[in-house]
């Protein structure tokens, strides 16, 4: 080799490990960068005839390992779909309370009981009437108020819907302008890796609302599809989810009656659920769906098998002989348009309630009485509690077994409180998967510090041998020079 060749090698040889040690310390810089990958360069040998003549940068890599990442990504839509879940059955599970702590709603049916059975013991007593009155509001507050909570809930479900949907959408075009952007550079340059970061990054976006699957095209493009093979991006174009978010939330509106949205992409029924082979099985969207149409509208007619069970049961005619037969007892559905809603409109009977100008006396006299009856008479108040405390057999919404009033409520707030931990174990087991491959994905894509340091000790080693080669040859040449 020629001293002009050593010399071109050489300084091919330190134009190159100063490249490597420009990546090496990108890489330390964005160590904690979310989603940044790690980047190395690729060499190769400068070949110029037949001969050897140093080397030569052929682009910049990311490290990846695409099956880890595909897994991981599915997982992460697992895990948004079980926060979802678990999140909001905590809420409810907390609101309905337990039988343990003694609040929500079987306290107030605890309530009632006791004071019912005060009143039996003292039927002459206003201050043990006054009580059962209360008692008796407390119960039909509690099923209003777990009522509209849930029809809160179902509401604020659908307007997370919509609001996913626009995040999704958004990705969606983001991704689109990625794929332009990319599949116009040189797909091996440190700007190419720099776009591929920022699309992973909005993929991992789009994977929290929905399961998503990627496919690689030509020129460092992709399609992006969910698992079922609906293309949400097919070559250049993006597709955009359709939904209508529903200006009024009522508790008869459903999704099969077609008074809510479902969700939909180039004509094809995404909705979770729904018999399309699209239907989305996963993510943020599949839990807010099953919150809306399926979950939440359980326990509302779970909430309406317990209102509807207290008023049969304390409107039987048996109870109070003042009573016109047939109509209803101390407590009342005002609108009287049967079970679908019930907890949200019951109440207490007008008739024993001085504030809508009943008489409290009519608790123990009778709801239709027009004097008051002898002080020490607890027929009707003992027949009303028996009938509160029958142990009766249900099979309905999910509720099997036999109940008095009170165990009916207590088994709600068990059915609740078990659905909770369910979801929670769920989570749990969801998140411990995920977190095994975002830890397997960091190995293979992350950035080692200390790996790094060490590369670059030896870029360091190498780029002063480079520069030792081209002082020996300048010596060389100055010897020449002499001669």
């Amino acid at each position: 080799m020629s001293i002009s060749a050593a010399i071109l090698a050489a300084r091919s040889g330190l134009q190159v490990t100063s490249q490597k040690a420009e990546i090496v310390a990108t890489n330390v810089a964005n160590a904690s960068t979310p989603g940044y990958v790690r980047r190395s360069l690729v060499v190769g040998e400068l070949v110029q005839g037949s001969q050897t003549s140093g080397v030569v940068s052929l682009g910049v890599s990311r490290a990846g390992d695409d099956i880890i990442k595909g897994q991981r990504r599915e997982l992460t839509s697992d895990v948004a779909q079980a926060t979802v879940l678990a999140s909001t059955w905590q809420s409810l599970s907390q609101r309905v309370g337990s039988t343990a702590s003694g609040t929500g709603l079987f306290n107030t049916f605890s309530n009632f009981e006791s004071a019912l059975r005060a009143s039996v013991t003292s039927p002459e007593s206003t201050a043990t009437a006054t009580s059962l009155l209360d008692a008796a509001k407390s119960v039909a507050r509690e099923l209003n108020s777990l009522s509209s909570y849930a029809a809160q809930a179902r509401a604020e479900a659908d307007s997370e819907i919509a609001q996913g949907v626009e995040t999704v959408n958004a990705a969606l075009k983001q991704i689109q302008d990625l794929n332009k952007r990319i599949s116009s550079i040189d797909r091996t340059s440190e700007q190419a890796a720099t776009l591929m970061d920022e699309r992973q990054r909005v993929l991992d976006t789009i994977a929290q609302y929905l399961p998503i699957q990627t496919v690689q095209r030509e020129y460092g493009a992709i399609d992006v599809l969910t698992p079922e093979g609906v293309y949400l991006i097919n070559g250049s174009t993006a597709q955009q989810l359709q939904f209508s978010p529903s200006s009024t939330f009522t508790s008869e509106q459903t999704l099969a009656d077609g008074d809510l949205s479902g969700i939909s992409v180039g004509g094809i029924n995404l909705t979770p659920g729904s018999t399309s082979f699209g239907a989305v099985s996963g993510g943020m969207l599949g839990a807010l769906f099953t919150l809306r149409d399926q979950d939440i509208p359980a326990f509302m007619d779970q909430l309406d098998m317990v209102a509807n069970d207290i008023i049969t049961r304390l409107s039987d005619d048996a109870i109070d002989p003042t009573k016109t037969p047939g109509a209803q007892g101390l407590f009342v559905d005002p609108a009287g348009s049967g079970t679908l809603g019930l907890a949200s409109r019951i109440s207490v009977n007008a008739a024993v309630d001085p504030a809508q100008g009943g008489q409290i006396s009519r608790l123990r006299d009778g709801l239709e009485a027009t004097t008051e009856g002898p002080p020490g008479n607890s027929s009707i108040l003992s027949a009303m509690f028996d009938a509160f405390t029958q142990i009766k057999s249900m099979n309905s919404n999910g509720i099997q077994g036999a109940f008095s009033a009170s165990d009916l409520a207590a088994q709600l707030s068990s059915v609740v409180g078990q659905k909770r931990v369910h979801q929670d174990s769920v989570l749990a087991s969801t998140q411990a998967q995920h977190l095994t491959l975002v830890e397997a994905e960091q190995s293979q894509t992350g950035v080692n510090v200390d790996q790094e340091m060490e590369s670059l000790l030896l870029i360091e080693q190498a780029y002063a041998a480079n520069a030792r080669v081209i002082q020996v040859a300048r010596d060389m040449i100055s010897i020449l020079m002499e001669l």
